[in-house]
């Protein structure tokens, strides 16, 4: 019971991790009143001409633990080997947030590590509906794969006004990814034996 337990706690980094991530926007924004969503990348809030920049930059940090936390735990509790490989997708992109936090704006690695962040996120969302669909859970694996599909499409086809605007949606929609896959990993871990990695299923 208690690996069980531990589990469920392990997974609450994800919706954790949603709070978390738009506290941070927030408090920065806040004390950059320049910020303009209309105008501006969120990494601006993190660059050399942001008042507080260690407050976007230390807080995405704080925020990508949470996701390669949640990462292992999606692993732990996954039914198959698509949600397996879902989980650890997640996990390195949760070490690709760590690194937009590290290398922030005006470094080199900056604009590299950004994409590379929402394109792992978007192959783990994939898997993990696919992984979803394999194990009955229809509606949400359909749901997650139209996450997975619509985030590089409509980052394509729509014309964003700012990166800011563009981030946003592709956060948003992992957000929504984020919940419901906590809602299918707390509906199994509710019922079933502790949880160990690589456990048959």
């Amino acid at each position: 019971m208690e690996g069980g337990r531990a589990a469920r706690a392990a997974c609450l980094a994800g919706p954790i991790a949603v709070f978390l991530a738009w506290l941070v926007i927030a408090v920065s924004v806040s004390v950059n009143p320049w910020f303009s969503i209309w105008r501006n990348a969120f990494s601006d809030l993190g660059g050399p001409q942001a008042r507080y920049p260690w407050v976007y930059n230390y807080g995405l940090v704080a925020v990508a633990s949470l996701v390669i936390t949640y990462g292992a735990c999606m692993v732990d509790a996954g039914l198959n080997k698509f949600h397996y490989v879902g989980g650890s997708f997640f996990m390195v992109a949760g070490l690709f947030l760590a690194m937009v936090g590290i290398y922030h704006e005006g470094t080199y690695p900056h604009v590299f590590v950004s994409q590379w962040f929402f394109y792992q996120a978007d192959l783990s969302v994939l898997a993990w509906g696919v992984g979803s669909l394999r194990a009955g859970h229809r509606s949400a694996g359909y749901v997650e794969v139209a996450i997975a599909l619509g985030g590089p499409l409509g980052a394509a086809m729509i014309r964003w006004p700012s990166d800011a605007t563009l981030e946003a949606y592709g956060i948003a929609l992992i957000d929504v990814f984020a919940i419901l896959a906590y809602y299918e990993l707390t509906r199994v871990t509710r019922h079933s034996t502790p949880l160990t990695v690589g456990t048959s299923r």
